[in-house]
């Protein structure tokens, strides 16, 4: 059985996401622009935090090979969406320390051979994500977690210019050590809007839709990882 192939996917993206996240505001001038780049980080993160829910889109390459994903997350609750790596597309639905996960039937031959398929077909993958091989995929929809990790990690920073990025103005924050550039709201709240990352990595991360409601629920057809494991034995 070959489960371990996608629990990598979201320590992948985890990797991928180099030193800072993002998203968006409206409404007038924060004074933002004025503070240095290490406050309006800061300040970022702060507003983040105060969040309770987050769209999450864009892509990323790992290894060369891109890792695209939109997904909705929701402050101590979880978070769902699809995410697409090394030609495959799978839903995702996490809730507490259980995640759920849904695909094609190729997806899931892939995942644990045809056995797995034919168990699976039509219904969803259920997981633990506290242990296991599936436990990175708890620090990619937990919003708090994903946020924090990613705007905390830095190197040495440098604020640059105000543009407009996502139809909003934002003033943009580069990490000279890791390379990236973080674009953050210079109007309404600070929030992050924008990842724009370079080099072998290239790809762009944009966070939206801050504190809308997002309902996260378990689906009913689920097969448990023990059922499918025992296939094989394991």
């Amino acid at each position: 059985m070959r489960l371990k192939s996608f629990s990598l996917v979201a320590s992948t993206l985890a990797l991928a996401l180099p030193a800072l996240a993002g998203c968006g505001s409206s409404s007038s001038g924060n004074g933002i622009a004025s503070k240095s780049a290490t406050e309006i980080v800061d300040e970022a993160k702060t507003a983040a935090d105060s969040a309770t829910s987050v769209h999450v889109s864009g892509s990323v390459k790992s290894a060369g090979s891109p890792v695209t994903l939109d997904l909705d997350l929701a402050s101590g609750k979880g978070g769902k969406g699809e995410i697409s790596q090394g030609g495959f597309n799978f839903k995702l639905i996490l809730v507490g320390n259980t995640a759920y996960i849904s695909g094609s039937s190729t997806f899931y031959k892939h995942l644990g051979g045809a056995a797995a398929a034919q168990l699976l077909a039509g219904k969803w993958l259920k997981v633990p994500v506290n242990t296991g091989e599936f436990a990175s995929f708890s620090s990619l929809t937990d919003m708090r977690k994903l946020i924090d990790t990613t705007l905390a990690s830095h190197g040495t920073l440098r604020k640059g210019a105000t543009s407009t990025v996502g139809g909003q103005q934002a003033v943009a924050v580069t990490d000279t050590t890791r390379g990236g550039t973080l674009y953050v709201a210079a109007t309404g709240k600070p929030y992050p809007v924008q990842l724009a990352k370079g080099g072998s990595e290239s790809g762009t991360i944009s966070f939206g839709n801050w504190n809308e409601p997002v309902t996260i629920e378990a689906p009913a057809n689920s097969v448990d990882l023990s059922e499918l494991k025992s296939l094989s034995g394991h």
